[in-house]
């Protein structure tokens, strides 16, 4: 597969790499979105950086037999943790919400990743979304590739 996608090796914990690792990128799953309970501070030195607090969303059941459950997010500001890990990067990788995310309400930025993936803000437009755990939620691309064309 790392013939193909050249960003296969250095990703681990997928959920499910036949559908996850295609040739444009790797789909990159959702493990956890959390709501910002106290504000985090930023300064200009450093010296009084300190992390918001961060409570996890509860997923429900839909069926008592269910696996995975879902998230029922109102419209607002969350925090996004992925599934998946970034090890041995040579150069930074493009990640970027998926078209799925986009279209349903959902979004978060799309950034430049080198070492890791990290906590990255979820929006949801006000009609408020809904996602199951280990939803594909962002992509990752490498730096240099262009899409193709379908003919």
């Amino acid at each position: 597969m790392s013939a193909e996608n050249p960003i296969a090796e250095v990703v681990d914990n997928l959920v499910y790499e036949p559908v996850q690792v295609h040739e444009h990128g790797i789909d990159l799953t959702v493990s956890a979105i959390y709501e910002v309970a106290a504000p985090g501070r930023l300064d200009f030195g450093g010296d009084e950086l300190e992390d918001a607090d961060l409570e996890p969303v509860a997923t429900e059941l839909r069926n008592p037999d269910d696996d995975y459950g879902w998230w029922d997010l109102e419209g607002g500001q969350y925090v996004l943790q992925h599934n998946e890990f970034l090890t041995d990067l040579e150069e930074p990788v493009q990640l970027q919400p998926r078209n799925e995310l986009l279209a349903r309400g959902g979004s978060h930025p799309s950034m430049l990743v080198a070492s890791h993936l990290p906590l990255i803000p979820l929006t949801v437009a006000d009609g408020g979304l809904q996602i199951k755990e280990n939803a594909r939620v962002s992509t990752l691309i490498p730096l240099g590739s262009s899409p193709t064309r379908s003919e």
